[in-house]
């Protein structure tokens, strides 16, 4: 598949089927996903894969336990759609949103990423200088591995509802306390189309030089 057009038509991907997902995929994709590149090639992420049965429908309950408290939440700030194809995106969204918290637990392979609760900040004689998160050596690798399973046929997406409940799914997956669970991927087989999905246009996030200045 032609690079551009894997990471122009790459969604996010909640609804799956039931078909199971292959260790050796699984295990290419997690090949794919380390050679993101992280600060000082330092790699601060550990990727644990659950797809014992029992493990994934107790991960799934604490997913609709933290869903059913999210999503209220962020109904009842978001401002009203701009007009009607708005309005339909976002139900959209939040249907999809929501099938994948009634249903994770079934979802053939779940990838939790790992990181542990490191700084990046390093000192002088003239104090701190922080050169920014441990995340930007983590979420590469995490959409290197969403490509990869495009390649491979299998859809995911991104999600962090579950860190509601985060110390809970880690005493269930026996991740020790010095870890923080950044990102969890459902990994299977899509229901859902591959496609370009709506987002505002580049040029109007773009500023050349000094911030807000435009080119047509």
């Amino acid at each position: 598949m032609d690079l551009e057009e894997a990471l122009l038509t790459t969604r996010a991907m909640r609804r799956f089927t039931d078909e199971p997902v292959d260790e050796e995929d699984v295990r290419a994709i997690l090949r794919a996903a380390v050679q993101a590149p992280s600060g000082g090639n330092i790699q601060p992420y550990q990727f644990l894969v659950v797809t014992d049965p029992d493990l994934r429908e107790a991960i799934g309950e604490l997913y609709l336990r933290a869903w059913r408290r999210y999503s209220p939440a962020v109904a009842a700030i978001t401002p009203p759609a701009r007009d009607e194809a708005a309005s339909a995106a976002w139900e959209r969204n939040v249907r999809a949103s929501d099938d994948l918290a009634r249903s994770l637990g079934r979802v053939p392979v779940l990838v939790l990423v790992l990181m542990p609760k490191i700084s990046m900040v390093v000192t002088d004689d003239e104090g701190e200088m922080d050169v920014g998160p441990t995340y930007a050596s983590v979420y590469p690798a995490v959409q290197n591995l969403v490509l990869a399973a495009r390649a491979r046929g299998l859809g995911t997406c991104l999600t962090t509802v579950y860190r509601i409940h985060e110390n809970e799914v880690r005493a269930l997956c026996g991740v020790p306390d010095r870890y923080e669970v950044v990102a969890l991927l459902p990994l299977g087989h899509p229901r859902g189309r591959w496609g370009v999905a709506p987002r505002r246009p580049a040029e109007s996030l773009t500023s050349w030089n000094r911030f807000g200045e435009r080119r047509p």
